[in-house]
């Protein structure tokens, strides 16, 4: 039996979970090369994120610097329609960037063992060995496969290919605006917390994060919008994904292409129904990111010498705000039971038992919390919305991790 140092993995995508299993595979002693399907540099994409306490904490087991990761907010604020300040709590949190998170994970990582534009075709393997076959023909023998490609995972869909995003009823309305074309008026009221608007059925979300080259100076920063609104699949969700040209496409749409009509929407909907200080923010968002909301869950995660982790296995409503840190966790969990078993597959039949329950209650706690932003619900969905849609409840259980924990 080879020793630990001497096992070799494959990492299959080269985002946040891929880079948080490739860093730490490389501190238990694991050679690691990382193959991303994309030829381009991943930096720049995302918008803002919170930085839970966990994923600070596992940042700093790999030795990471984490000052100045994100701009520290103290208060969460509610405003009506009016504008009123209609409940106001304390919770400090870090608020940052993806961008900055994966500039800080990238950067950590040997440029010489990721490999961009590699995409997977298949995986193959016995009870010795496991190969990624790649789309260029080439073949990759390892010891580990680690599938960390995201909500579309190849290797996912080669293992459990009925398993696919389910969506969940509503879409977001995304946008980063640069701090200093906000209003002076307007920024006094938000950019130091967090804020909500609550209209029926709705939630809009705002946020200060680093600006561009993780510039933490205030009036440098940018804003970080969030806009939940209720879309039917069959219907609005196919009209939101149509471009002007007459072309739907599938799961998202570049944000270029959204069209000219679903843009309008949204302005009108804000005048309609927003506080003055959120219409004044919508005014100022000319491309817009449209991003339908789905969950997906696994029942395996562990197939012999083959491992999914992060959006790969799970992907929660982003309500919980725990899907970097979900990916983190996932990622120690394997190395852990790496670290416990020498037998790879029976490490991740390990890890697959300590994971799968975890995975699955973050996804339960995500779609209570987002059940009251369905176009349609269930008896049972209709109850939760009305334990978890009131300004009371929202403001304290959006984004943090103590009532999942609790």
């Amino acid at each position: 039996m080879p020793g630990l140092k001497e096992q070799r993995a494959v990492i299959i995508g080269g985002s946040m979970s891929g880079l948080l299993s490739a860093l730490q595979l490389r501190r238990a002693g694991w050679a690691v090369d990382i193959y991303e399907r994309l030829g381009t540099e991943l930096s720049g994409r995302g918008a803002g994120i919170v930085a839970q306490h966990e994923l600070i904490e596992r940042l700093r087991g790999l030795g990471l610097a984490t000052d100045g990761l994100g701009v520290e907010v103290l208060k969460r604020k509610i405003f009506d329609r009016e504008g009123r300040l209609t409940e106001e709590t304390e919770c400090p949190q870090v608020l940052t960037a993806w961008e900055r998170v994966y500039r800080l994970l990238r950067d950590a990582f040997p440029p010489e063992h990721y490999y961009r534009g590699r995409g997977l075709a298949k995986v193959t393997q016995t009870p010795d060995k496991v190969t990624a076959h790649f789309s260029d023909g080439e073949t990759i023998d390892a010891d580990l496969l680690v599938g960390a490609d995201g909500i579309r995972s190849t290797v996912r869909q080669q293992f459990l290919p009925d398993v696919v995003p389910l969506y969940a009823g509503y879409s977001a309305w995304r946008a980063l605006l640069a701090e200093s074309d906000i209003p002076h008026d307007v920024q006094d009221t938000l950019i130091e917390g967090m804020c909500f608007g609550l209209p029926p059925g709705e939630q809009f979300l705002g946020y200060p994060v680093a600006g561009p080259d993780n510039d933490l100076r205030p009036g440098h920063r940018r804003y970080n919008v969030i806009w939940y609104r209720p879309a039917d699949e069959k219907t609005k969700l196919q009209w939101l994904l149509t471009d002007d040209s007459g072309k739907t496409h599938e799961i998202s749409i570049p944000p270029p292409l959204i069209s000219r009509a679903a843009r309008a929407e949204i302005h009108e909907a804000a005048e309609r129904s927003l506080a003055p200080q959120f219409r004044a923010i919508v005014k100022l968002i000319d491309e817009p990111i449209l991003q339908p909301i789905y969950d997906l869950e696994s029942p395996h995660m562990a197939f012999g010498r083959v491992a999914i982790i992060g959006d790969a296995a799970f992907v929660a409503r982003p309500h919980v705000g725990a899907g970097v840190s979900k990916a983190s966790d996932d990622a120690a969990a394997l190395v852990e039971a790496l670290q416990a078993e020498p037998d790879v597959a029976k490490a991740l039949k390990r890890f697959e038992v300590a994971r799968l329950p975890e995975n699955g209650r973050i996804i339960q706690w995500a779609r209570h919390l987002g059940a009251y932003l369905q176009a349609s619900q269930t008896q049972e969905e209709k109850t939760r919305a009305g334990l978890h849609s009131t300004d009371s409840a929202v403001i304290v259980e959006t984004a943090t991790l103590d009532f999942l924990y609790a």
